[in-house]
């Protein structure tokens, strides 16, 4: 029978700071998070100097007590896995740093993690019969990627963001409209209470890509019209706003989405990253996948959003391959999917 692999896992790549305890990539022991959010809220988006110092102070608190709740010793750890890209600088040298130190320390190997790879392994956590190939959407606040999973650790990016991310536009819509940071889960909360066919903003196609995603001109769509109604002095219904807002990305990324799975033939989708949480991008994936017969997965919120236990199933299967970084490893801010430092 084969040995079992447990990885000490810590993920520093933007506002949380988070360390987990995963058992054979699949198995979470321990999921610790510190969030930020409430720190960063007063600047209206996270500040990387803040995040930083923050991630110095939580970081060694948030290891021992992934530990602590895995009722494990650093010992018994087989890897210590981190993230190394991309995110901001300041942020993955904290995590990197202090993975490096542990493993220099304890003799423990060292395995680098890519941040996107992590947001997509978060599927196998708690889908244990999910296995490549397959395609998954990946939107956060700054990635809106559409993923063909060839393998474990092998992708190849068939769509990619021209300008800004989903989450990105979330964030600077749910600004605009007065609703605030984090843009994503507000706007999707006050889209339930609107009517999104209210208002019709525009869906953008990039002419010579047809998988690539474009939000800027969206997000200047919504700009204009909130500028517009202001001037004629017409009142702003901000529900019917978000609503018609969120509709308008939601059809753009279901659209991209299923015309690759049935372009590549594909009969498993899946969805990761931050904006993967929204509640109303699930529904419309959930009822077009069970029209065209094909298995949706995705993560429960807690493993959409930044977390360590992602990190861990994604290093499970670079470990297995025999995947060990040097104490060399540095941060790499700009890190592209499928990428080996």
């Amino acid at each position: 029978m084969e040995k079992n692999v447990y990885i000490l896992a810590i993920e520093s790549s933007c506002d949380e700071t988070a360390a987990a305890v995963v058992k054979n990539g699949r198995e979470v022991l321990s999921n610790v998070i510190y969030s930020q959010i409430a720190l960063h809220t007063e600047y209206g988006g996270v500040v990387p100097e803040i995040a930083s110092r923050k991630h110095i102070e939580k970081i060694n608190q948030v290891i021992e007590q992934a530990l602590t709740d895995a009722k494990m010793k650093l010992e018994e750890m087989n890897a210590i896995a981190v993230t190394y890209g991309p995110g901001l600088v300041g942020a993955l040298l904290v995590g990197v740093s202090a993975a490096k130190a542990i493993s220099f320390a304890s003799g423990i190997p060292l395995v680098g993690v890519h941040h996107i790879e992590g947001h997509i392994s978060a599927n196998y956590i708690e889908n244990k019969e999910l296995e490549p190939p397959f395609i998954c959407l990946v939107v956060s606040g700054g990635h809106s990627h559409l993923v063909v999973v060839k393998d474990y650790g092998e992708y190849e990016i068939i769509g990619r963001t021209r300008d800004d991310a989903a989450g990105e536009a979330f964030d600077k819509v749910a600004r605009a409209i007065g609703l605030g940071y984090p843009g994503g889960p507000k706007i999707d909360k006050v889209s339930r209470e609107g009517n999104p066919d209210a208002i019709h903003f525009p869906r953008a196609k990039v002419g010579d890509a047809e998988y690539d995603f474009s939000f800027s001109g969206l997000k200047s769509a919504v700009l204009n019209y909130l500028n517009s109604c202001q001037m004629k002095g017409e009142e702003i219904n901000t529900a019917d706003v978000a609503a018609s807002f969120q509709k308008a990305v939601i059809d753009v990324l279901v659209e991209h989405s299923m015309d690759a799975v049935e372009r590549y033939g594909y009969t498993k989708f899946a969805i990761a990253g931050g904006v993967a949480s929204n509640s109303g991008l699930r529904q419309a994936f959930e009822k077009v996948c069970e029209k065209k017969n094909i298995t949706f997965y995705h993560p429960s919120p807690v493993y959409c959003t930044d977390n360590a236990a992602m990190i861990g199933a994604a290093a499970y299967y670079e470990f297995r391959k025999g995947i060990r970084h040097g104490f060399d490893l540095n941060a790499v801010p700009n890190l592209k999917l499928g990428e080996r430092i």
